[in-house]
């Protein structure tokens, strides 16, 4: 008489097969390439002119200026930052904040304004996807108001992963593993544009401006960094 199957077993069999095997896929997808070497990136204080057209430094606005613990984390989990305030013939001011990583994580999103803004002692108010017009491509934004006493600042920032523009953490974190699939590890970059004005939509439309003198200005190594390469690129 042949014994009954014991299908516990047999289940825990088949479980610890899954639990191999997907280790096993873990281990050999795991990525080990860095894309930043590739790159052979130099420093942003150079490679961000210091004049787009008619914006030119300026050195009486100041950009947000975080703490001492704030600036010692920021250094661990940054590779590159650099913040530059820029003012045009109108008088117009901007202030650009770029934060740049040789390897994506799940720690470095601290510098996203609804991070390091409240941290500050800032309110948050506006938050909102958008669209940014540069170049003939709709760049996917986030849009928000920061505000503290009479300080009213409304921002427009963008997340590259790799060379692609993610509007949200969901599409960083696909992007990061679409690139694991390839053996990278992709780098990043923030870009945050804001401007001290009382009107948002007005702020948001010359920040649109501000960017495309960016974009124009930059050398097309560093636009893909800054913007992404367009899809199909």
């Amino acid at each position: 008489m042949t014994a009954p199957r014991n299908p516990g077993r047999r289940v825990a069999l088949i479980a610890a097969t899954a639990m191999a095997s997907s280790a096993a896929l873990g281990v050999a997808l795991k990525p080990t390439r860095l894309l930043a070497r590739q790159r052979a990136l130099g420093m942003l204080e150079t490679l961000v002119p210091r004049r787009l057209g008619d914006w030119q430094p300026d050195p009486h606005t100041v950009p947000l200026q975080v703490s001492p613990d704030q600036l010692a984390l920021l250094q661990t989990l940054y590779s590159q930052t650099l913040s530059r305030s820029y003012v045009n013939g109108d008088g117009e001011r901007m202030m650009l904040s770029l934060a740049y990583v040789e390897q994506q994580s799940d720690e470095w999103g601290v510098h996203l304004p609804e991070v390091c803004y409240p941290a500050q002692g800032f309110r948050m108010s506006g938050a909102h996807q958008a669209t940014l017009a540069v170049a003939g491509r709709q760049l996917p934004v986030r849009r928000l108001v920061a505000r503290m006493g009479a300080r009213v600042e409304p921002i427009t920032y963008w997340v590259v992963v790799g060379d692609r523009v993610a509007a949200t953490g969901s599409q960083r974190k696909l992007l990061q593993m679409r690139y694991a699939l390839q053996g990278l590890i992709p780098d990043g970059m923030l870009v945050r544009i804001s401007s001290l004005a009382p009107e948002s939509d007005a702020a948001y439309a010359r920040q649109a401006e501000f960017a495309a003198a960016l974009h124009a200005h930059v050398q097309p190594a560093v636009r893909e960094l800054l913007f992404g390469r367009a899809e199909g690129g």
